[in-house]
């Protein structure tokens, strides 16, 4: 049943090839029924999931390699699948509105089904192949996403940034799961939690630690791999709310929660996280005040959020794993809302700049309601889940060895203090003051534009006011899944007055008053413009370039398009790789009793192959060099029939025979010759002396073989079965057809996709003003 939801999605999105016409304007809103489906399908997991059951699925994938598909549903699992399909609901049907019009919406929705049937694959895989698999899934389908308008360049450069981060991490990942399920002795993430003391002690867990993090870290957005996210905001703002709130930005978060049982409880593990996510979530947060872009200032405060998230997992402790668990839904609730809400004001304003937004309140009053309640939640007024979610985090600092308690709770006070600020910023500037006399046309839009943002806001108070309903029958069981063990607490309104309650008030009344002496102005912004030559993004930048001109110069020198060039430099490789055998092989002894004498039609035949060579060589026709090339061959195939291997020498003559022919054919419709490289006395003397090397080289890589003792395994093997296993009585047809069937197909097939492009170029007429 697992795998079925996960394929649902990918299912509409291959149904929106042929019927997604069917699904532009009004009726794309039916394609929310299947999240929602999935939504309730997973909803219905949940009394079991709280009974503290786990629910596995398995599929065999590679059984020769005990390689399945394994499924696994718990705490964790359910708590992003729910995410997934609950926020995905919404964002199905605020997409309906928000790009109603648009003529390629069902090109859009066969993407986002893609990207979440990826993320729930991702989410519920219990093998770590299937789970990598499903990761490199979202980066492709999230390219597709932030690209969609593909139109503008802004837009495309945007995708392949992202692509290019989250698709290097990737490449990091891969190594990291091979490792830990070599060493682990299985593919299985529930098997690999037993073996995980074997696992991190092992002598390669450092580099382990580095793969895996690289994988996260680029996903989630963590510094300094962090500039990929501001410029995706590019993408539509349904791609920005679903992508960048709930799904893909914490897929890295996923991955680490995923991987605590298994690598955690370390020192190496814990520091690392708690460093990167503590530079994570104060550069951002503080980066989020100096925007005027509404989706800049999202943007940069879901990094610092995520950098919150990485920070806790790095604490460890059972109370930190219990705000992370909490903060991941409080997260989720507003700042999806938030992002909405950005999308409502730009579509119907056509301005993200908070300089320019002010006194929107009258005209879109329900979605106002929507942003000040995702704001004052995003603040942490009590009350609301935000609250509770702040309260968590500080308690898990405090409890934190009194060595960095204090210095992680100034930390965790600062990144809060300006989550506070940015919260008000997006949810609630644009719509107190004075109204601009350029937005006095702006009317409130459909319902299917504010409802989905409205409906989260609200969750935000419900299970603020009710948080035992969320702690108890989900977030108990996701810190359970990390912990390995149960850890009892209960999520509570109010927990007293206490140091904890003290420090959140604090946050929430200085991020309040930040937020009220600050003023946006595009003056901040190019203030940080001039730290741009020490960013993470201008040095990633420059790193582009410079790849960029190496790729180039390498083009340049190694495909320079001239067939002499490529020619010259395979046999020089190959030759270097044939001295380095010849050195590391020891002297040569040669053995003058095992050659034999050599006769006169054996000196005729290598007479005749020499003269072959020489017309070849020294020919200005074109001709006259294919009936040289033939002598070689004929000389070739006389060598083979006097040194008993007549059926090769039958095949040989048939060969030379039918490219000679073909040559001959092909010359008549080649235009007149033309000297493309002027052959100067050094370019002969150079392909003489490669030449001559290479032939010198082989000479003694065959006397080499004459010391090197007769295996005759393989050919006794052949032998034997050729006749009984392939019904075969001529051993090299057998070898050819049979034993290396696979062989012979793929050469048959470069075979005939050399004849066709021969074959094309010969039809190919061009204007003279097309011809080089």
């Amino acid at each position: 049943m697992i795998l079925l939801t996960i394929l649902t999605g990918f299912i509409l999105a291959l149904a929106m090839v042929p019927l997604g016409k069917y699904f532009r304007g009004d009726r794309s809103i039916y394609l929310s029924i299947v999240p929602l489906s999935l939504f309730v399908f997973f909803l219905a997991q949940i009394p079991i999931i709280s009974a503290g059951s786990i629910i596995f699925e398995t599929h065999q994938w590679v059984p020769s390699l005990n390689v399945n598909a394994d499924f696994k549903l718990d705490g964790l699992s359910l708590l992003f699948a729910l995410l997934i399909t609950g926020i995905g609901t919404l964002i199905f049907i605020y997409a309906s509105a928000y790009l109603k019009n648009h003529n390629l919406i069902d090109r859009f929705y066969g993407y986002l089904s893609l990207f979440m049937a990826a993320m729930l694959g991702m989410v519920l895989s219990d093998n770590v192949l299937l789970l990598f698999l499903f990761w490199e899934l979202t980066s492709i389908s999230s390219f597709f996403l932030i690209g969609f308008n593909n139109d503008n360049a802004d837009s495309r450069k945007s995708a392949i940034t992202a692509l290019s981060i989250t698709g290097l991490g990737g490449f990091f990942l891969l190594v990291g799961v091979i490792l830990i399920s070599q060493i682990g002795n299985s593919y299985s993430i529930s098997q690999l939690i037993a073996s995980s003391e074997l696992i991190t002690s092992h002598r390669l867990y450092p580099v382990i630690l580095f793969f895996i993090f690289m994988g996260a870290f680029t996903k989630s957005a963590q510094f300094p791999f962090h500039f990929w996210l501001p410029n995706a905001m590019k993408a539509p703002t349904p791609v920005s709310a679903y992508l960048h709130s709930a799904t893909m930005v914490k897929a890295g978060i996923f991955l680490l929660a995923r991987f605590t049982p298994v690598l955690g409880n370390t020192v190496e593990w814990s520091t690392t996280l708690m460093i990167v996510g503590a530079i994570t979530m104060l550069y951002a947060g503080i980066h989020s005040l100096f925007r005027t872009d509404l989706k800049a200032v999202l943007a940069y405060s879901t990094i610092a959020a995520l950098g919150i998230l990485v920070f806790l997992l790095g604490l460890g402790t059972d109370a930190a794993l219990i705000a992370m668990s909490t903060f991941i839904v409080v997260h989720a609730l507003y700042k999806a809302s938030l992002f909405m809400i950005v999308g409502i004001i730009d579509h119907e304003t056509g301005t993200r700049n908070l300089t320019r937004l002010r006194g929107l309140k009258k005209m879109l009053f329900p979605v106002y309601v929507a942003g000040t309640l995702a704001a004052l939640s995003s603040a942490g007024l009590p009350l609301t889940i935000g609250f509770i979610g702040k309260d968590l985090i500080y308690e898990a600092t405090l409890k934190a060895t009194a060595n960095i308690a204090l210095y992680i709770t100034i930390a965790a006070f600062i990144t809060n203090t300006c989550l506070v600020t940015a919260g008000f910023l997006a949810g609630i500037r644009p719509f107190t003051g004075k109204l601009s006399s350029n937005l006095k046309d702006v009317r409130l839009p459909s319902k299917l534009f504010w409802i989905p943002p409205l409906l989260l806001s609200i969750l935000g108070f419900v299970f603020g006011i009710f948080p035992g309903i969320l702690g108890e029958i989900l977030i108990s069981f996701v810190v359970k899944s990390m912990a390995n063990v149960s850890v009892p607490f209960e999520l509570k309104l109010w927990h007293g007055f206490n140091i904890v309650l003290v420090i959140s008030l604090i946050t929430l009344a200085l991020g309040t008053i930040i937020y009220n002496i600050l003023t946006p102005s595009e003056k901040k912004v190019r203030f940080l413009q001039n730290f741009n030559s020490i960013s993470p993004e201008f040095i990633y930048a420059n790193g582009t370039r410079l790849m960029l001109y190496l790729s180039t110069q390498y083009t340049n020198v190694m495909h320079n398009g001239y067939l002499r060039s490529y020619v010259i430099k395979i046999i020089l490789f190959t030759e270097a790789l044939l001295i380095y055998q010849l050195i590391a092989g020891g002297p040569i002894n040669i053995d003058y009793s095992l050659l034999s004498e050599i006769t006169l039609f054996e000196a005729a035949t290598v007479l005749f192959l020499i003269t072959g060579v020489v017309i070849t060589l020294f020919t200005k026709s074109r001709l006259t060099a294919v009936v040289g090339t033939s002598v070689v061959g004929y000389a070739l195939c006389l060598l083979f029939m006097i040194y008993s291997a007549p059926d090769l020498a039958i095949t040989q003559f048939t060969i030379d025979t039918l490219v000679v022919v073909l040559f001959v054919l092909v010359m008549f419709n080649l235009p007149p010759f033309i000297k493309f490289v002027d052959l100067n006395g050094r370019v002969i003397i150079r392909d003489a002396i490669v030449s001559i090397s290479f032939g010198f080289i082989m000479s003694l890589i065959a006397l080499r073989v004459l010391q090197v003792p007769t295996s005759k395994e393989v050919s006794e093997f052949y032998g034997t079965f050729a006749y009984t296993l392939a019904k075969g009585k001529n051993v090299v047809n057998v070898i050819l057809v049979d034993f290396r069937g696979m062989d012979t197909m793929f050469e048959i097939i470069v075979l005939s996709i050399s004849a066709i492009g021969v074959y094309s170029l010969i039809k190919l007429r061009l204007a003279a003003s097309e011809k080089e």
